[in-house]
């Protein structure tokens, strides 16, 4: 009798020990949840389990049964930004999660660029050191995961800023989040998903890529390294795949330079991959993503070419790009250390787009239209509140070309919202082209300071 009670106490043992609520990493103290929105809640425990979850903002409390695949998942609706607020959870345990924020939560991916931290010798992240500490700014940072298969869970805890959870972070996240907090005066969650070296077809799912034949051999030409993945989807299987199930208000995104080989598949590869993205998280994400800075490439014109599918993707409704080419100070190094004004004008799209706020310009001026007056081409631009202006005597990176197509340094004047453009080598203009190139770097503004977003006014073949 004693023999048989043991092996039905240990048979019942181990269902026992498992009989208890688990949580996803991201649902966790010191989270941010996005304000006025209904969120997700969700973990798992045994099968039939009943899960009580109390929210703190309300005084509410919730119960949910736990399906046959010891899953379980509740909405919460969350009240305007504020906190601090518990969350208690009761099962055959009991969780309670502290510290927890309501405010506006946004997802930081891409490669390097976005990647880069303190520990990347960013020295804006140094000099912010002393004084980054800020109850009202969370930081949740993934590590580099990759996987086959979709997962539910990633690792990682949220983090309150300062100087020691600053370091690891993104800088580029940091100070677009920073901006954010300050003039909306809520608090600000950040998740970082990036990963340094990574082309876009790892960020997509896989069958994506797969599945159209031009985008599966675009990925064919991706070459294995040491450093990162190469197959499609990885990154997205393990980085954001488990991070959909949590609400959130948008995608900051910095990548390209390692798809510079395959340009001319790089706008239906984004949009694509954005599209995706939405579909994941059920909602119209608004996705703001900076266009990549001169660099010396390999090969001649690969970034002209990947930085006008970069353009082009901005037709993507809900979409906004952030033009760079103005902070690098040396186009030997990829990674330009000015990652504040690449946050700003970052945030800056969210503040005007998603927000409200007015009194200043976020977007860009765009080419529009070409028309020829004589010996000149009248060039027309849109996103131009007041006038475009030419920093210094004589623009830089702009050519002209007739029809022998070769390109000749111009010279130019500004009307309002025009850019005339002119040469004495050429009499009867055909094309404009404007820091169409790996390297160049443009000074032809808006009056409101923001750079003109590169272009040529041609279709003609390029040079690689």
């Amino acid at each position: 009798m004693k023999k048989i009670l043991f092996y039905s106490i240990a048979l019942l043992l181990p269902a026992a020990l498992h009989a208890t609520i688990r949580l996803p990493a991201l649902v966790g103290s010191n989270m941010v949840l996005q304000q006025n929105d209904s969120v997700n809640i969700w973990g798992w425990a045994s099968p039939s389990e009943k899960v009580t979850v109390f929210t703190g903002w309300d005084n509410s409390t919730t119960t949910v049964t736990t399906s046959g695949d010891a899953k379980w998942t509740l909405k919460v609706h969350t009240p305007a930004a504020g906190g601090p607020y518990e969350i208690r959870l009761k099962g055959s345990n009991e969780i309670v999660l502290k510290n927890i924020l309501i405010g506006e939560v946004w997802l930081c991916s891409g490669q390097s660029n976005m990647e880069y931290s303190y520990y990347n010798g960013i020295r804006q992240i140094a000099a912010e050191l002393p004084v980054c500490s800020n109850n009202n700014i969370r930081f949740f940072n993934i590590p580099k995961t990759t996987a086959a298969d979709l997962q539910d869970d990633c690792h990682g805890s949220w983090e309150v800023c300062d100087s020691n959870s600053l370091k690891p972070f993104s800088a580029v996240g940091y100070f677009f989040g920073s901006k954010l907090q300050k003039t909306l005066g809520v608090p600000v969650g950040l998740i970082n998903a990036s990963w340094g070296g990574t082309p876009a077809e790892v960020w997509a799912p896989e069958r994506l890529v797969t599945g159209e034949p031009q985008l599966s051999a675009a990925a064919a030409k991706l070459q294995p390294s040491a450093w990162w993945p190469n197959k499609p989807g990885y990154a997205y299987n393990a980085m954001i795949a488990p991070l959909t199930n949590f609400n959130i208000k948008g995608v900051i995104w910095y990548q390209g330079e390692a798809n510079v080989n395959t340009a001319d598949t790089y706008t239906p590869l984004f949009t694509g991959m954005i599209k995706a993205w939405r579909d994941a998280w059920h909602k119209q994400l608004p996705f703001y993503y900076v266009q990549i800075a001169p660099f010396t490439y390999d090969k001649e014109n690969q970034a002209a070419l990947l930085r006008e599918a970069q353009a082009r993707s901005s037709a993507l409704a809900g979409t906004g790009m952030v033009v760079v080419a103005d902070v690098t100070e040396n186009v030997k190094d990829i990674h330009p250390q000015d990652k504040r004004t690449v946050g700003n004008r970052l945030a800056n799209w969210a503040l005007g787009e998603n927000y409200g706020k007015t009194g200043f310009t976020w977007k860009s001026p765009v080419f529009k239209e070409m028309s020829i007056s004589k010996n000149k081409a009248v060039l027309r631009f849109s996103n131009v509140p007041a006038s475009l202006k030419i920093n210094g005597k004589t623009p830089a990176a702009l050519y002209i070309a007739g029809a022998d197509h070769v390109f000749h340094e111009a010279s130019a004047k500004v009307e309002k919202d025009a850019l005339i453009v002119w040469s004495k080598q050429v009499e009867k203009p055909e094309a404009v082209r404007y820091a169409f190139s790996n390297t160049g770097i443009g000074n032809i503004f808006s009056s409101d300071g923001l750079p003109v977003v590169p272009f040529r006014t041609d279709n003609w073949p390029v040079a690689q």
